[in-house]
C-alpha cells in the first residue's frame, strides 16, 4: 500500500483571505491566489512518491453561492500548479450531516480506497482543527502549520511553516539508521 498527503486547500495551497476571524474561501477564478512558496514543497512530496490530494470543504456550493464551474476552473489551476493526484470535495453545508465534511474523516477513507492508501502511513497538512480531527479519526498523522484556527483537539505535529513541515514529513518517511556495533 502506498502513503499520501492530504493537503487543506485554502491557506495551504491558496491564500484565503481573512473576515470576522475567519478563513474565506475564494469565490471566483478571479479571486483564487495560488500560495507560491508552496509549490517547491510540494514538489517535494511528490518527489518521494507521496500520493498527493487536496481536500477542501465548500459549503458554498450547498448554500447557492459558489458555483460550482467555477470552483473546477479553481481547481484545474491547482492540479495544474501542483501536479496533485487528485482534489476532494465536500460540497454540504454543516447542518447536511454528511460523513464527508470535515472533521469526519470521509473524504480520507474515499480516497484510502481508491488510491489503495495505508492511512497509518499517510498525513494531513493544514492550519484548521478540522483537518486534525480527521486525521486523527482516520489514523493518520497531522503536521499542521501553526495558526489561530487549530483549537484545542489533538495533532500531532505543530510547525512554523510550510517548509518544516515537508521537512517533518520527509523525515518521518525515511527508514531509521540503525547503529551497528
Amino acid at each position: 500500500m502506498k502513503s499520501g498527503v492530504f493537503i487543506e486547500r485554502d491557506g495551504i495551497l491558496n491564500r484565503a483571505r481573512v473576515e470576522r476571524q475567519y478563513q474565506v474561501s475564494p469565490a471566483t477564478l478571479e479571486d483564487f491566489q495560488i500560495n507560491q512558496e508552496a509549490i517547491p514543497l510540494v514538489a517535494q512530496l511528490k518527489a518521494a512518491g507521496l500520493v498527493l490530494i487536496a481536500t477542501t470543504n465548500q459549503p458554498g456550493i450547498s448554500r447557492g453561492y459558489q458555483n460550482r464551474r467555477e470552483l473546477d476552473r479553481m481547481h484545474d489551476v491547482l492540479r495544474k500548479t501542483f501536479h496533485l493526484d487528485d482534489i476532494l470535495v465536500c460540497p454540504h453545508d454543516e447542518t447536511d450531516r454528511c460523513p464527508c465534511r470535515k472533521p469526519k474523516p470521509g473524504l480520507l477513507i474515499e480516497a484510502s480506497f481508491k488510491y489503495r492508501l495505508n492511512l497509518d502511513r499517510s498525513y494531513v497538512i493544514s492550519d484548521k482543527w478540522q483537518d486534525a480531527e480527521a486525521a486523527r479519526t482516520a489514523g493518520c498523522t497531522s503536521v499542521l502549520l501553526d495558526s489561530p484556527w487549530l483549537g484545542k483537539v489533538h495533532r500531532d505535529f505543530v510547525l512554523p511553516d510550510l517548509g518544516a513541515i515537508v521537512n517533518k514529513i520527509l523525515t518521518l518517511r525515511s527508514p531509521k539508521k540503525v547503529a551497528v556495533v
